[in-house]
């Protein structure tokens, strides 16, 4: 390591962050440095650094740890030990940028000004701690609209991260001939307790309603088959509430699929234990999945989706974003977020999938409410039955489809910085913008 290596530090904390946003600007960052002519210039070392969040699974540091590009990576559970004394954690250059790419923003800006280094946030709807940000990258010009004049020079639109997904390159392979239906029903530990269970009666209702389609599960890279046994079992205090359980998940041989569950009412569901599973998504007609970011993968994809949040379990989830996520873990406060949220975040919120909120209008259908598993069942099957309306769908997402290049601007922003870096003496991020 030289003197004038450069420390890039992302901070990310869940797993669909680290497959859509993280995982591709690691991926084009090593491959501009592999491409460079002058490897002096291009002296930079990427870590990874998980910060608390309500919504991680735990799982995200395993994931990370099997990506060869990075030189560190730390649990959440570490973040602030290393706040307090990074050296623990091992040598930390004079020069370097902390990444913003998912948690709270605040984390990144703390991060930043212990290392003393610059910070560069990629904000999807906001930038909220402008002063203290050397650059922003915004997903679109409505995030630059909203920083105050001062700040305005220190943001550069590079677009959606999400939409740099090619959907071209994933056609090529076909399905068994029938009409397919993915259901995706999280990736975090609060949405599993919920989603596993509530699929899986919805699987087992669509199964024995129609005939002629198939059902499959992308496996999340943080989630595992030991998951799906374990929160459809007694020691999830909401699989009680349904009546589906899963007889048997078995390995199988398969081109497309690895693993499949068999229900008790012998509803099958494959299993797809490969991320990213894009060329496998693009062939469903339909996806049923959760609020968050697989709304935006599939927007991505041009899959036609149903989105669904049973607010009936919302006492439990404990996924609200940042700060107050870790404070709704404690039961009381739990509680009193629970009351508000339904009294009045549900009420106030028009749109909760990123394409809804994207083109602020409602292009996929949204259930959200105390919402039975009969109803997202029987809407799954109209839909899936009325291909006029999944056309209709597709053409929209299609529409609103941000461009390309997302993922190449944020990384040559990155590039330039590191350049700048490598000649210049200090250390401190006071400094204004050039």
């Amino acid at each position: 390591m030289s003197k004038n290596t450069v420390a890039v530090v992302i901070v990310s904390n869940g797993p669909g962050e680290l497959a859509t946003w993280v995982k591709p600007i690691i991926n084009y960052l090593e491959k501009i440095r592999k491409n460079s002519r002058n490897v002096d210039e291009l002296d930079f070392f990427i870590r990874l650094i998980l910060v608390p969040c309500p919504n991680a699974t735990g799982n995200e540091i395993s994931v990370a740890k099997k990506w060869h590009e990075l030189d560190l990576v730390t649990p959440a559970n570490k973040f602030w030990k290393l706040l307090i004394k990074p050296s623990r954690y091992g040598y930390w250059p004079k020069k370097g940028l902390v990444l913003f790419l998912g948690g709270d923003q605040f984390w990144s800006v703390l991060l930043a000004k212990r290392l003393g280094y610059k910070n560069i946030t990629y904000a999807e709807w906001v930038a909220r701690w402008p002063r203290w940000n050397y650059r922003i990258a915004a997903m679109n010009s409505q995030v630059k609209e909203k920083l105050s004049k001062q700040f305005k020079n220190r943001c550069l639109v590079v677009g959606d991260l999400m939409a740099d997904i090619d959907q071209k390159k994933y056609l090529s392979k076909t399905l068994p001939n029938s009409k397919w239906i993915a259901m995706l029903p999280g990736s975090k530990k609060p949405k599993l307790e919920i989603g596993i269970p509530f699929f899986l009666e919805v699987a087992d209702l669509i199964s024995h309603s129609t005939e002629n389609v198939n059902l499959l599960i992308p496996i999340a890279p943080t989630t595992n088959i030991n998951d799906f046994m374990f929160y459809q079992s007694f020691k999830n205090p909401i699989a009680k509430k349904y009546t589906s359980e899963i007889d048997h998940i078995s390995k199988i041989k398969n081109k497309y699929f690895n693993y499949m569950i068999v229900t008790k009412k012998n509803t099958r569901i494959f299993l797809v234990d490969k991320h990213p599973c894009f060329e496998i998504l693009t062939q469903c007609e339909l996806a049923i999945t959760t609020v968050g970011a697989n709304t935006a993968e599939l927007a991505s994809l041009n899959v036609p989706m149903l989105v669904v949040l049973p607010t009936q379990h919302l006492g439990v989830m404990k996924a609200w974003d940042g700060i107050f996520g870790i404070l709704s873990k404690l039961l009381f406060l739990n509680r009193a977020f629970a009351f508000i949220v339904k009294k009045w975040y549900l009420k106030n919120k028009k749109f909760f999938a990123w394409p809804n909120i994207k083109a602020k209008r409602m292009i996929v259908p949204e259930r959200i409410g105390n919402i039975s598993p009969q109803e997202i069942s029987e809407e799954a099957i109209f839909l899936i039955n009325n291909n006029e309306l999944l056309i209709e769908q597709k053409l929209n997402l299609t529409n609103e489809r941000g461009k390309k290049g997302a993922v190449r601007k944020l990384s040559y922003l990155i590039i330039d910085l590191i350049k700048k870096l490598n000649h210049y003496q200090g250390s401190s991020i006071s400094e204004n913008v050039d």
